[in-house]
């Protein structure tokens, strides 16, 4: 069923959303989806922390989309430029020209300005509750790794040796900083920070399949964990 949203810049606008998100972690459903991609990018800006809950909704789908993105469909939304200015369209949607007209926005369209009845009230507070369950059981912690990148000999090319593993990009994964650490006999090997989002990447994975295979091992003749930490 599309949900209608009305001038969401503005502060009638935002208290509106603010007040629908109280009891969702999303526009619509339980995952995030492209209705919140629309609403997201009908703000003109973030929303001020006086709106907690839209800020919260705000924060997690901009995190969403730098990480991993937001692929769910969703159920359907609308925004509308604004909404009629008189106190008494405050309180309901624009009416529509025509009984037929009326009768289909009442059948697609959820009123956001209406009154819930406490049916709706309960089910949206077990929606909020089980979507909250399900988050917590979601929810993906991020390690800190410090990796020793070794060369073949002290004839490799070390910054072409750092550009082959920044090279290596996949979600989750985010390089630090780097430096060059003596070993012995002239040769030097890449000692590099890296981020990673534990569901998301496994370092196992990354150096066997990744970091040692083709093209990267003309550069790259091993690589050792040195340190692995929880965020």
């Amino acid at each position: 069923m599309a949900v209608t949203f009305y001038d969401v810049n503005s502060a009638s606008g935002l208290k509106k959303l603010d007040e629908y998100l109280l009891t969702r972690s999303y526009i619509t459903g339980y995952l995030a989806s492209k209705d919140d991609i629309t609403v997201h990018a009908a703000l003109s800006k973030a929303p001020s922390a006086e709106y907690v809950n839209v800020s919260r909704w705000y924060n997690h789908i901009e995190a969403l989309l730098r990480i991993s993105g937001v692929s769910g469909e969703g159920s359907g939304v609308t925004v509308k430029g604004s909404a009629p200015i008189t106190e008494e369209a405050v309180a309901t949607p624009p009416v529509a020209d025509t009984k037929a007209t009326e009768a289909e926005d009442d059948d697609d369209d959820v009123d956001l300005f209406g009154e819930e009845t406490e049916e709706e009230k309960k089910a949206a507070e077990e929606r909020a509750a089980a979507v909250k369950a399900s988050t917590k059981k979601k929810e993906s912690g991020k390690s800190s790794v410090l990796l020793d990148v070794k060369p073949w000999d002290d004839e490799t090319d070390m910054k072409k040796l750092e550009e082959a593993v920044r090279s290596v990009q996949v979600d989750g994964l985010f390089w630090g900083a780097s430096k060059l650490v003596p070993v012995g006999y002239g040769i030097k090997k890449l000692q590099i920070m890296l981020t990673i989002v534990d569901d998301l990447v496994s370092v196992d994975t990354l150096i066997e399949e990744r970091l040692t295979e083709e093209p990267i091992n003309e550069y790259v003749q091993s690589c050792d964990i040195v340190a692995f930490n929880k965020i």
